[in-house]
């Protein structure tokens, strides 16, 4: 059960595969571009914020990551003991929240000038990167921060809210995540918990979340419910559950026969999971589409401009890959080398797809249009796979990039 709240506001159980065929679930501590709106924030005066956010598990920490420089610009304690941060959530507006696998989240500004000095020390401190981290709560940067006791606290999504074309802002983003068998919607500006929802499956265990452009909620759910038994991603087991923003209500629908293990949302507010591939759901006849190459492996994202990207094994295919699937034919358009298996998958505002490896040190961003690989070495057993840089977010809505 959640409890607590938080200040501040928006200025503007696992199966390890030995072979590496099947997913790592995160059961342990470490277990297991879209153009910029138009109109008058579209004239190129306004630059998006160009951050990846990458939670450091057994650290508990956050890292943010320019990602046009490659270099490290901050990195915050998630919680006030031992959250094993996981997943990530960024906004329009550039800021994230991060969701604790122990509950709790927290939220924390990108851009300084809107960082608060709340720390009891005359002006802003805040952490420069690596190696200059402030303890919980110090750091003038985090937002909020709100308390949770749960047995598992995973999915974390972000609302779109709406643009203020006078400020370039979004306003009103909420945030959906799930603690136990809790469906929480918090306000995005303050932390507090605004709604709570049972998510109807016995021994639930929501293992991911995405919204889409409505606000909509779509959670990967390996409890047992109505039609389907427990497990954790094949076949049968488990559902995809959707909220509604507006009316809050619960469905379940079966998983797909590939199971589920990442989740995304694309621009036509279409579900997609992925696990042993890419699997589509169909919103009209409520059924699945999958394709037809096993790529293994874990997280995936929608990059805005007519692709999933899927972080896989290769499964014969060509090793550690990164995959390209057309959202409309379910085609694999492109394979992208990467050095290390990348268990978690982002774009960023450049259009560089960005792979993360399995609770390891290393991110990869990568050229799609020539397969370039560059390394960034700077983490501590990183285990992030949602949407870390808010690209996916805003391709969901159809267009718009996180603005500064």
């Amino acid at each position: 059960m959640a409890t607590g709240g938080g200040t501040g506001s928006d200025a503007t159980a696992g199966d390890d595969a030995s072979d590496g065929t099947a997913p790592k679930y995160d059961v342990h501590s470490i277990p297991d571009a879209p153009t910029f709106p138009t109109g008058p924030c579209g004239d190129g005066n306004e630059q998006p914020l160009s951050y990846i956010w990458i939670a450091n598990s057994p650290e508990g920490t956050i890292s943010k990551i320019n990602t046009e420089t490659l270099e490290e610009e901050g990195r915050y304690s998630t919680h006030e003991s031992f959250g094993d941060p996981s997943r990530t959530s960024v906004n329009l507006n550039g800021n994230v929240a991060v969701a604790n696998r122990n509950g709790g989240l927290a939220k924390f500004w990108a851009n300084p000038d809107h960082c608060v000095d709340q720390n009891g020390t005359p002006g802003i401190q805040t952490s420069s990167g690596a190696n200059d981290v402030y303890a919980f709560g110090e750091d003038d940067c985090m937002a909020w921060s709100t308390p949770m006791s749960c047995g598992s606290n995973r999915p974390a999504a972000w609302t779109t809210g709406e643009l203020n074309e006078g400020t370039c802002a979004y306003e009103d983003a909420n945030l959906w995540t799930v603690c136990d068998s809790d469906i929480l919607l918090l306000d995005g500006d303050t932390g507090v918990i605004e709604e709570t929802l049972d998510i109807g499956t016995q021994g639930a265990f929501a293992y991911g979340g995405a919204a889409d452009a409505d606000g909509n909620f779509w959670i990967i759910d390996f409890g047992s419910f109505e039609g389907g038994g427990m497990g954790k991603g094949k076949g049968a087991w488990g559902s995809l559950v959707r909220v509604d923003y507006e009316t809050l209500d619960v469905t379940h629908y079966a998983l797909p026969n590939n199971g589920a293990y990442g989740i995304t949302v694309d621009g036509q507010g279409r579900p997609f999971v992925c696990s042993g591939t890419v699997s589509r759901f169909d919103l009209e006849t409520l059924t699945w589409d999958e394709a037809l190459v096993n790529t293994g492996g874990g997280g995936c994202m929608y990059d805005g401009s007519g692709r999933v990207w899927h972080g896989g094994y290769g499964n014969g295919i060509g090793g550690a890959t990164m995959f390209g699937f057309n959202t409309e034919t379910l085609e694999l358009e492109l394979e992208l080398a990467v050095p290390d298996y990348t268990h978690g998958i982002s774009i960023d505002a450049q259009g560089h797809v960005w792979g993360v490896s399995f609770a390891g040190n290393t991110a990869f961003r990568v050229d799609p249009d020539n397969g370039d690989v560059e390394t960034f070495a700077g983490l501590n057993g990183a285990y992030t796979y949602s949407d870390m840089t808010g690209v996916g977010l805003a391709g969901a809505g159809g267009g718009g990039t996180p603005a500064g």
